[in-house]
């Protein structure tokens, strides 16, 4: 008999249930707020040029995801050789720890290859774009979006947002089960930090022996910036396009200036922070901002999978704690093997 499961997002971890369910009797059905997948593992194209503006990247170090990308095809799929090196507060650039063993995978085509490939392997039904706004329990799971449309039944529910709108989503929740208070409040504790991500154009190339800086004190207004033309199909030759990944306490007191305004000063902070003052004047610029962009805990696991015999399941890197792509969609996939178990 099969069996249905509605899934709320369509990130890493989203398409990761979706693809360990694929050879299941599943029925799987992902709502997607937005027209794109992969969530904050974004790519966007602008004036002839690909960029990652959220996750740059997908790093192995063990060796199983590099195993799962080439399983999901190898066209496009590239290796980042540059290394990454760090920076600390007061800008001083050193060469970072960047072991030749671990890869740094993305593709041609940008991040949002990685829940494409994984969606396309399984025969999930991507509903977008469509916000849940609501949850309920009957018989079964039922869900309504913010246009008042109801879906369901499903036989199972998982929620892949952020920590805080998944937590908002629980609060919303008809529900009459004494565990839920309990996991709006788990859920609800995630600490997140806010990211601000400029995008900063030149036509002409950047000279220098790295792929990306990172700032290891957490206390320089830029936390991260990284050379889109090191990605093979990302910027035409002769061209220059960095990411500006702007550190939390700056990202959260500029999150709502006017993109002209942000980028100003983004760019001479990336222009002093890599002393080139050609920097400080990009010719053109873009941006997004990310409320939630990554959790620095996760939350208690004993009570993340306590409504898991309800049916009503979690996923993402919250959930396994750490910042990261891989731990999203590993974190998925696991998750859809559980289900698989026990639905």
């Amino acid at each position: 008999m099969t069996r249905s499961l509605a899934v709320v997002g369509a990130g890493a971890a989203g398409a990761g249930a979706a693809y360990a369910l694929r050879d299941s009797d599943v029925d799987v059905t992902i709502f997607e707020k937005s027209r794109g997948v992969c969530g904050r593992a974004a790519t966007r194209r602008k004036e002839g040029c690909r960029y990652d503006h959220g996750a740059n990247y997908i790093k192995d170090a063990g060796g199983r995801t590099t195993d799962l990308l080439h399983t999901l095809g190898d066209e496009g799929l590239v290796d980042i050789d540059e290394p990454v090196w760090t920076f600390d507060a007061d800008g001083t650039v050193s060469e970072g720890d960047d072991p030749g063993d671990v890869r740094k995978w993305t593709w041609t085509e940008g991040m949002t290859q990685l829940a494409k490939r994984l969606l396309a392997r399984s025969d999930a039904t991507v509903d977008q774009p469509t916000r849940i706004a609501s949850f309920e329990r009957g018989d079964g799971w039922w869900l309504t979006d913010t246009d008042g449309e109801t879906y369901g039944p499903f036989d199972g529910l998982l929620l892949t947002p952020p920590a805080p709108q998944t937590a908002s989503l629980l609060a919303e929740a008809k529900w009459n089960d004494d565990r839920l208070t309990t996991l709006i409040e788990a859920v609800g504790a995630v600490p997140y930090r806010t990211v601000r991500t400029l995008v900063l154009h030149y036509p002409f190339e950047l000279d220098v022996p790295y792929y990306a800086l990172v700032d290891t004190s957490k206390e320089h207004d830029v936390g991260w910036v990284s050379r889109e033309e090191c990605k093979p199909g990302h910027v035409p030759d002769g061209e220059s396009l960095l990411i500006a990944q702007m550190g939390p306490e700056w990202s959260t007191e500029h999150y709502d200036d006017p993109l002209d305004e942000a980028a100003s000063v983004a760019a001479e902070k990336v222009a002093d922070l890599l002393d080139d003052e050609r920097l400080a004047d990009p010719d053109w610029v873009d941006d997004q901002g990310w409320r939630y962009a990554l959790p620095d805990d996760g939350a208690v696991e004993s009570v993340v999978t306590s409504a898991e015999d309800a049916k009503l399941y979690f996923a993402g890197d919250w959930v396994a704690g750490e910042a990261r792509v891989r731990a999203a969609l590993w974190n998925g996939i696991e998750t859809g093997e559980r289900i698989d178990d026990g639905l």
